[in-house]
């Protein structure tokens, strides 16, 4: 019985496994498979979160690409523009990247938590640096095998320990574009 039930299992994953044509279904796309690193710029427009005026800057992304489930993204951004009186933020995050859904041949939509550092100059002089976590999403669209362009990416970050034992909570909208290094 118990054999006849493992048999029973392997063909039926087997079947689960395959398409129509009686070949494994893939993943990714076969230029998109193995170890590989893009290399990015973008820029960002940003809520700070403790006054309703936007800031505005630039920054760079590195997507590691490992696997199609193991993907890390690290960037830095800086913004100091725009700032109410003098106020600028910068930050240095990095963390996991998770593939969400895949759109057409080319887009992909991700998820990601990131951890890091932000800095702050506030608004009539001073400074700070803190722990940040980021929450987000960004949608990548493949122009072709080396450029990967991202017209939306979406970050809410979490500032826990900030001034008065208060929380800063930043959000704000990003555009950039990358390339496959190897």
């Amino acid at each position: 019985m118990r054999r006849s039930a493992a048999v029973i299992f392997f063909l039926l994953f087997v079947l689960l496994t395959l398409d129509q044509n009686g070949r494994a279904q893939a993943v990714e796309s076969g230029d998109e498979r193995g170890f590989h690193v893009r290399a990015g710029a973008m820029a960002s427009g940003f809520m700070p979160g403790d006054v309703n005026q936007g800031i505005v800057g630039a920054g760079t992304y590195v997507d590691l690409h490992f696997t199609h489930w193991f993907q890390v993204e690290a960037e830095g951004r800086w913004m100091p523009w725009h700032g109410y009186f003098g106020e600028t933020q910068s930050n240095y995050l990095i963390g996991p990247r998770v593939p969400v859904y895949r759109v057409g041949r080319r887009g992909q939509i991700y998820g990601k938590a990131l951890i890091g550092l932000g800095k702050m100059d506030f608004p009539f002089g001073g400074y700070g640096t803190f722990t940040a976590t980021a929450f987000g999403g960004s949608f990548d669209y493949r122009l072709s095998r080396k450029l990967t362009l991202r017209p939306i990416d979406f970050e809410y970050q979490y500032w826990p320990v900030w001034v008065r034992n208060q929380s800063l909570e930043p959000y704000g909208v990003s555009v950039g574009m990358s390339y496959r290094v190897f």
